[in-house]
């Protein structure tokens, strides 16, 4: 089986010549070296995790990074989900392509105050399978870290892949000084014991968890607007509370988020709000107000 290759641009492609005649030792740390600088211009970096998969977590950074923006917080979104990067889709961007401009290359314009980068928007068509080893996906995240112009921003929020492996790990190393981390759960257990998991990831990297919020809480009847508990109800509160962390909110389950999503327009922008769109607002000032703890 072959392996898919995303377009690479040409700057990468020289920088990838030059480092080949360094030793080992001397590259790593010009590659450390070149995302050190490029953070730099970035004030706060928190990452959205979820122990396991298909709890929302993408829908949750897409529209964090939206209320952000819309605040007027100078915000980047970069999805690391090499393998089925959601990003381009929720947020309508199906398509584009980033230019290349001298060794940098240029985000995504989603909306005012916000940039995107995914490696949805690298593939020749979406469809098409990422078949990488750890290696491979540990260099690409070290690109859109080091190569991506961002420029200067408030916050960077990083879109990881469920679970703690290659990408989620790769980024806390490269960057060194995350400010913290959103865990997305569901109140049921089989989710909530994944993400106990992911939380003693945060702590054994020393990553701050910044808070907890519990997705498809219930669901919201689109006619009476009642809320009925179909996978139970405040099991990510009440693990939070066990576990000492920050509860940010419950999301329901809402026709009209799928909604959003399937047709690019997060469900945060609607004229007619929805009461989950507070949380994201409230969330997004706290996340770029909270100091990091050494």
């Amino acid at each position: 089986m072959s392996e898919s290759k995303p377009n690479q641009n040409a700057g990468s492609q020289r920088n990838q010549r030059e480092t080949k005649k360094m030793d080992p030792g001397e590259r790593q740390a010009q590659q450390r070296a070149a995302v050190a600088r490029r953070m730099s211009q970035v004030k706060r970096k928190v990452m959205v995790l979820s122990g396991k998969g298909g709890v929302g977590k993408s829908t949750v950074a897409v529209n964090l990074a939206i209320a952000a923006g819309q605040a007027g917080i100078r915000t980047g979104l970069l999805d690391i989900d090499i393998h089925g990067p959601s990003i381009p889709k929720l947020l309508g961007l199906e398509g584009h392509r980033p230019d290349v401009r001298g060794n940098d290359i240029q985000p995504i314009e989603a909306q005012e105050n916000l940039k995107v980068m995914s490696i949805g928007f690298l593939l020749e068509n979406r469809d098409d399978a990422v078949i990488w080893r750890g290696p491979m996906k540990y260099n690409a995240i070290r690109q859109f870290l080091a190569e991506v112009e961002w420029g200067e921003l408030d916050l960077l929020i990083v879109d990881s892949p469920p679970g703690t492996g290659d990408e989620p790990l790769s980024v806390v190393q490269l960057v060194g000084n995350a400010d913290g981390a959103i865990v997305v759960t569901t109140p049921q257990e089989v989710a909530l014991a994944d993400v106990r998991k992911c939380i003693n990831f945060c702590r054994q990297l020393s990553l701050p968890v910044l808070g907890v919020i519990e997705n498809m809480s219930g669901f919201r009847c689109p006619r009476c607007g009642n809320v009925t508990d179909v996978f139970g109800s405040g099991g990510g509160e009440k693990m939070a509370a066990d576990m000492a962390i920050p509860f940010l909110g419950k999301m329901p389950i809402d026709r009209r988020i799928s909604e959003s999503g399937d047709s690019g327009k997060p469900y945060v922008t609607m004229k007619d709000g929805l009461p989950s769109a507070e949380l994201f607002r409230k969330a997004a000032v706290s996340i770029t107000r909270t100091e990091r703890e050494e």
